[in-house]
Parts: C-alpha cells; structure tokens; sequence
C-alpha cells in the first residue's frame, strides 16, 4: 500500500488501539484519544474514506476496511515493538520512550523495520 501522511496513520492508529481493528469506534473517543477536535476527526475520516481505509455513515461509528485495519495495526504493531526497545533495550523513561516511538513509527521503512526486528528478536525483550 502507498505510504500515508503522518496525521493519517496516527488516526487509523488510534482507531485500532481503541478496539476499531474489530469493531466500530466512536468520532468522539477518537477525538479524545489524539487530543483533537470531532471536526478534525471528521475531516481526517473523509480522507481516510477516500483512500478507502474507513468507512463511516453519516454520524456514524467508524470503521476500518480490510486495509485500513491492516495499515493501522501495521502502525500500531511497530509504535509497540519501538517503544518496547527503547524502554527496555536502551533504558530511556517509559514516558520519552512513547512519544520518541511515535516519531519513529513513520520515519522507518518497511525494509529496515523488518531488518530491526530481526536483529532485537535476540535481544529477548518481547
């Protein structure tokens, strides 16, 4: 799949981390998630929409399509395994090591990811 923006992986992120890689989830707690406001939800939705990652009736829950929930957990599976690693692995406080992750998430490529993981697969942090 093409690569999304930052802001868009960030939202299908909290979408599968608030229960939405199997069910719907609510504008507002998507909202309250990302510190955001139901508008930018609303508008970061339709572009997910358009993209055809969500779904979501007019007020309606959203919900994630086959790719989008993939995306999302892609996201999610690596914002884990990269905070997991700097806190445990490298020692940073839990708290820095949640947001550095964050940014890492998606700066890292597919293929170096996959490299990275591999190589903390000895490290026996998991």
């Amino acid at each position: 799949m093409e690569k999304i923006s930052k802001s868009h992986e960030d939202y299908l992120e909290a979408i599968v981390m608030l229960g939405g890689a199997s069910s719907p989830v609510r504008a507002v707690d998507v909202a309250a998630k990302l510190g955001v406001s139901k508008a930018s939800v609303s508008k970061a939705i339709s572009a997910l929409k358009e993209k055809g990652l969500a779904d979501q009736p007019h007020y309606g829950d959203i919900t994630l399509t086959a790719e989008g929930r993939a995306y999302g957990t892609k996201v999610f599976d690596r914002h884990r395994a990269l905070t997991l690693f700097l806190h445990k692995a490298v020692g940073i406080d839990a708290a820095v090591a949640e947001e550095e992750a964050c940014i890492m998430e998606h700066a890292i490529s597919d293929e170096s990811f996959e490299k990275w993981l591999v190589f903390i697969d000895g490290l026996d942090i998991r």
